[in-house]
């Protein structure tokens, strides 16, 4: 009787491979989402700050008669400096050097305008690359640098 009660005791080594298995095949199941919804979330954070963007550029142009021609001029200054037209001020230091939340940006600056390209640094970090211009439309393409011709957000 006592031999039965040493066998009640713990579990056998089926199973433990049972629950081991059970653990995998969800991990299997639930990895795949979790890396869908990290790269929507990079996706949203780069569609904010393009956002932020056009409303900073809105800002620098009311404050300084023109649009600002990198993101340079937008970011803050050097050091502890006042904001300038060289330096406003307006965006956080990571967007100003043009790499936020995984994505890359650029910006081209004309006397009447500019425009933004947001592309992924890596498949893991998007797959929409995103365009936008003085005209605050965001607009999106799947797998190649967006442009002013391609679908807009809605």
């Amino acid at each position: 009787m006592i031999r039965n009660r040493d066998k009640k005791r713990g579990f056998s080594l089926i199973e433990l491979l049972i629950v081991i298995a059970i653990i995998l095949i969800i991990a299997a199941i639930a990895i795949p989402k979790l890396t869908q919804a990290r790269k929507a979330a990079y996706e949203m954070a780069a569609i904010r700050s393009l956002h932020t963007i056009n409303t900073t550029q809105i800002q620098y142009f009311s404050t300084y008669g023109r649009y600002a021609q990198s993101l340079n001029e937008l970011g803050p200054p050097p050091g502890s400096g006042a904001a300038s037209p060289a330096a406003a001020d307006l965006i956080p230091e990571g967007l100003a050097i043009g790499l936020q939340s995984g994505y890359v940006f650029t910006m081209v600056g004309t006397p009447a305008g500019y425009s933004i390209n947001a592309d992924p640094q890596a498949e893991s970090t998007g797959t929409r690359h995103f365009y936008t211009d003085h005209s605050n439309v965001i607009r999106q393409n799947f797998g190649q640098p967006a442009s002013e011709a391609d679908p807009a957000i809605q």
